[in-house]
C-alpha cells in the first residue's frame, strides 16, 4: 500500500493536478453507487470511472434498511439526492456475496450477533428469488438469492423519503444490477419485464424503473 501511495503521489497526481485541484472545491457526482464491502468489487475499476464521478457507499449485502434513525446507509442515501442531487442511483450485488451466503446457512448468533442482526434487513430477498440459471455455475441457488436481494433492496430505496420524492420529480432514476465476478459483466433488471438483463444488450425499450 505504501509503494503504491508512493507511485500515486510521484507519477499519477502529478499528471492529474489540475483535475484533483478542481475536485477539492465541490463535487458533482452523477451517480449514486450502492454497493457491497467486498474486496473484489472495485467500482472504478469495473466501470473505469474516476475521482468525482461515482458517490460510493458500501455495506456487508448492499443493504438499504428503510429509514430508521442514525443509520449510515440511509444517510448516505439522503446525502446524495439532497445535497448532490445525483441523476441515477445503482444499487449494485454481485456473484458469490458472502452476506447472502450466510443469509442462507444462518450465522451463528452468539459469535456474530451484529451480523446476524445486519442480515435480518435481507429476508425479502428470498421473497423475490429469480429462476435458477445453468450459466452460474456449481450455485445457483445463491445467484438466485443475490439477485433477489438486488431487486429487495432496489425496492426499498424506492421508499426512501428523498429517492421518492426526487423519482416523482423527474429528476432521477433508480437501477438494479448484478455483476458477476467471474465473467465480469453486469445484468440490469428490468422492472416491468421481471428479468435480468445483460447490461451491454439491454434494449432501448425496457423499461429499467
Amino acid at each position: 500500500m505504501i509503494e503504491g501511495h508512493k507511485h500515486f503521489r510521484e507519477d499519477i497526481f502529478p499528471r492529474r493536478k489540475d483535475q484533483f485541484h478542481l475536485l477539492a472545491e465541490s463535487q458533482s457526482p452523477r451517480w449514486l453507487f450502492i454497493t457491497c464491502s467486498d474486496s473484489r468489487i472495485v467500482p472504478d475499476l469495473i466501470l473505469q470511472t474516476g475521482p468525482g464521478d461515482l458517490f460510493i457507499t458500501r455495506n456487508a449485502g448492499n443493504i438499504i434498511p428503510l429509514a430508521t434513525v442514525d443509520d449510515g446507509a440511509t444517510a448516505t442515501i439522503e446525502y446524495a439526492v439532497e445535497v448532490l442531487h445525483v441523476r441515477h442511483a445503482i444499487v449494485c450485488g454481485h456473484s458469490d456475496c458472502g452476506a447472502l451466503k450466510a443469509a442462507l446457512n444462518r450465522p451463528d448468533p452468539v459469535r456474530m450477533p451484529l451480523a446476524s442482526r445486519w442480515l435480518g434487513h435481507v429476508e425479502e430477498a428470498f421473497r423475490y428469488r429469480q429462476p435458477l440459471n445453468p450459466a452460474d455455475g456449481e450455485h445457483p441457488e445463491l445467484a438466485s438469492l443475490i439477485r433477489g436481494n438486488v431487486i429487495a433492496q432496489l425496492e426499498n430505496l424506492k421508499r426512501q423519503p428523498s429517492v421518492l420524492g426526487a423519482m416523482e420529480r423527474g429528476e432521477m432514476a433508480v437501477h438494479g444490477w448484478y455483476y458477476d465476478i467471474l465473467s465480469g459483466t453486469i445484468e440490469e433488471y428490468a422492472t416491468r419485464e421481471g428479468r435480468f438483463i445483460p447490461l451491454l444488450e439491454f434494449p432501448k425499450n425496457l423499461s429499467r424503473n
